[in-house]
């Protein structure tokens, strides 16, 4: 055999042997990210909730009771419509106003959309309610957001706000649905932007690390073991990210939080919720 043609069918196999395998390249993981221009929203701060509706049917879950348990009904759903759920949670709370509430003219896969504004401060908060079955569509749009990659945006009052990659601040709540099905580490960083994440799903830190590590974002709160994902410990943890609190004082409010609600003891619940890497 030729050595060109033998040098040409090597690096053949060798493409194909990466590609089956969905490994990334030593040089592409050690590759710089490259500027990627996203809209930039000017004087205020963006939270984007990504939230993949509890679902007995379609997730590895145990299961919860048929009412709160239906990943395709937002209204009454365990982490959007029931008390400690998203929408209701921060709707009942002072510092957040509920600006707007939509479930028509939305992608497929997301079930309803909510804007809220922060009462004192200049801080918009995206929620979204994605079909429990589409809980993977869900991960994959939570972690291209964190990377750069996704562009997405909301107007409100004939002010367009930019969330997606352009936030800030990006937090996943619902079932660890990694736990369940593989996904490529392949988010990489897009541009040089510092974004942070929130991940409420059991063993969150343990499954989304390699991920999130990719995607170039700072991990700032995930948790350690199996936990009750609900709204009480995002908004802690939120109400102490909007006034620029150190990122231990962040996982102190969330723990304190989820302690109050769980009655888990403040030292359980200051390992499960943590910080950093």
């Amino acid at each position: 055999m030729k050595p060109a043609l033998h040098s040409l069918l090597l690096l053949l196999l060798l493409t194909t042997c990466n590609t089956v395998e969905n490994k990334p390249t030593a040089s592409a993981a050690s590759a710089k990210p490259y500027v990627r221009a996203l809209p930039v929203n000017k004087g205020v701060k963006v939270v984007h909730v990504f939230v993949a509706l509890c679902d007995n049917k379609y997730q590895g879950i145990v299961p919860v009771p048929a009412a709160i348990g239906n990943g395709q009904h937002p209204a009454s759903n365990l982490y959007w419509g029931a008390a400690a759920g998203v929408k209701t949670f921060l709707k009942k709370q002072q510092h957040w106003q509920l600006l707007s509430s939509t479930t028509v003219n939305l992608a497929a896969g997301l079930l309803e959309r909510c804007v809220f504004k922060h009462q004192q401060k200049a801080v918009y908060l995206v929620a979204d309610a994605y079909d429990g079955k589409a809980i993977q569509q869900c991960t994959v749009e939570f972690l291209q957001s964190c990377s750069g990659q996704r562009k997405d945006s909301v107007i409100i009052n004939n002010k367009t706000v930019y969330c997606g990659g352009s936030a800030q601040l990006l937090a996943y709540t619902g079932h660890d649905g990694l736990m369940d099905f593989q996904l490529p580490v392949q988010n990489m960083a897009q541009d040089t932007l510092q974004r942070a994440a929130i991940i409420l799903a059991c063993i969150s830190k343990k499954y989304f690390a390699p991920h999130i590590k990719a995607s170039g974002a700072k991990p700032l709160l995930w948790t350690t073991g199996l936990c009750s994902p609900e709204a009480y410990t995002l908004d802690a943890a939120l109400q102490q990210w909007i006034v620029n609190r150190k990122d231990s004082e962040i996982q102190q409010a969330a723990a304190a939080a989820y302690h109050q609600y769980q009655h888990c003891g403040i030292k359980a619940a200051g390992r499960l919720m943590v910080t950093g890497w």
